[in-house]
């Protein structure tokens, strides 16, 4: 197979042609298949319907402590609940406070309360000239949404294949005070799958920020999303904090959302004791608890750490054969013309791909007009801005494996197309 970069004016003619009648077949096609976000497939959904079909009510009225899951009270959770996370998270229960069915929705309350009533009596930022957040890119799109809502101004961090660069977050973080914070997803990371190494962990908590309230705002989302039993391992950075008196940095998130019910599954925040008391004083004004109900019903589901482990070992069979689909074409049909890279993460919900420079616009639109809908270009940047137009999110979960194959036919053919366009453009004497 021919480098395209090889190639003169008339072959990449030649084979724009060629792919361009490819093109056109899948256009008659008439497909209608979408890779833009990481949801579970319906099978994954089906794994947990004895949640609702074989816990009965007179199961989920009162824990096994007497607390009526049917009334008011227990504002942080219950204790099987927050007992349930703290095994996730390997923190002690009383650092764990149970929301609602969204981890998001816990990771917005907190940015809130920092903009709105300020962090451990430190001034609320809203009071204050400039606000800005450290923000790895590629990166989580809602995270970024949260920052541009609060006018909190963005800053990218290069993203290594250790996690952030921390050169660039500490020089940042430790200069400047109006450096508040920074998004983290440390284990398989939206959308490279990076896991941070454990000396990126360290240097987090070794961290001397400027700011007295600068917190890292931890969003371990995939912490139990392995593929396979080859995964990736995460240090703990509350461990790491206790070394040097840092704990207070650090606000982690998780939920089961991708684990039972996107739509009704619980969430927690893991803080420090400071943190929590000082959550709560907000939290108490908000609601007088979240649905208990349900946080029962996840603990009888999950009623040993080896009945979860089997659990997401069901949800790796069902996923691994789609990431390694997606890696497989991409080594097959973009990797001998070395057109693009990505990543081959060992979990999480997501593949990073980078075309050309220039290319990502263009693929993206090609991929539209041929019926498969990918994340927006630019979506993995603060501001919906990718300085270089080319990283495209993968997300491989939702589909069909035979859904899945067609759509990534269709992209690869389309990474070919909008390559050999660049390149014509640059024999041509024109700028893509």
């Amino acid at each position: 197979m021919c480098l395209y970069k090889k190639m003169n004016q008339a072959e990449l003619e030649a084979e724009l042609s060629k792919l361009n009648k490819e093109y056109i077949k899948f256009q008659n096609m008439q497909l209608n298949l979408n890779m833009s976000r990481g949801k579970p497939c319906p099978d994954q959904l089906e794994l947990s319907s004895d949640m609702i079909e074989k816990i009965n009510y007179s199961q989920l009225a009162k824990t096994d402590s007497g607390i009526d899951t049917r009334n008011y009270g227990e504002l942080t959770g219950i204790p099987e609940a927050k007992k349930l996370f703290a095994s996730i998270l390997n923190v002690p229960d009383d650092m764990i406070i149970v929301g609602g069915n969204s981890s998001l929705n816990l990771m917005y309350n907190y940015v809130d309360m920092a903009m709105q009533f300020g962090l451990l009596g430190n001034t609320p930022w809203n009071k204050l000239d400039n606000v800005k957040f450290l923000c790895p890119v590629p990166g989580y799109d809602r995270h970024f949404a949260i920052c541009e809502l609060f006018n909190i101004e963005m800053i990218n961090i290069e993203m290594t294949e250790d996690g952030p660069n921390m050169n660039q977050v500490k020089q940042l973080a430790e200069s400047d005070p109006s450096v508040k914070g920074i998004w983290c997803v440390p284990k398989y990371s939206n959308p490279s799958g990076v896991t941070y190494s454990s000396d990126v962990v360290k240097q987090f908590a070794k961290l001397k920020p400027a700011a007295h309230d600068f917190r890292i705002l931890w969003d371990n989302a995939y912490v139990i999303h392995h593929l396979s039993e080859d995964h990736d391992s995460l240090l703990n950075i509350f461990d790491e904090c206790k070394k040097f008196n840092s704990e207070n940095m650090v606000i982690e998130f998780c939920s089961t959302s991708k684990v039972t019910f996107p739509g009704a599954g619980i969430s927690a925040l893991a803080a420090s004791k400071s943190n929590i008391k000082d959550i709560i004083k907000i939290m108490s004004k908000q609601t007088i608890g979240h649905d208990k109900i349900n946080q029962l019903r996840h603990c009888i589901f999950f009623d040993s750490a080896e009945k979860l482990k089997k659990h997401m070992e069901s949800h790796a069979k069902i996923l691994k054969p789609k990431f390694d689909l997606v890696v497989n074409k991409l080594n097959d049909q973009i990797a001998p013309l070395n057109i693009g890279k990505w990543t081959n993460p060992k979990g999480g919900y997501f593949i990073s791909f980078n075309s050309l420079e220039g290319c990502g616009k263009r693929i993206y639109e090609l991929c539209k007009q041929a019926g498969v809908v990918l994340t927006n270009i630019g979506a993995t940047f603060p501001y919906s801005q990718d300085p270089e137009n080319s990283n495209i999110r993968i997300a491989p979960t939702f589909p069909s494996i035979n859904e899945l194959s067609k759509a990534m036919d269709v992209f690869c053919l389309c990474v070919k197309i909008a390559s050999v366009e660049k390149f014509l453009s640059k024999t041509s004497g024109k700028t893509n």
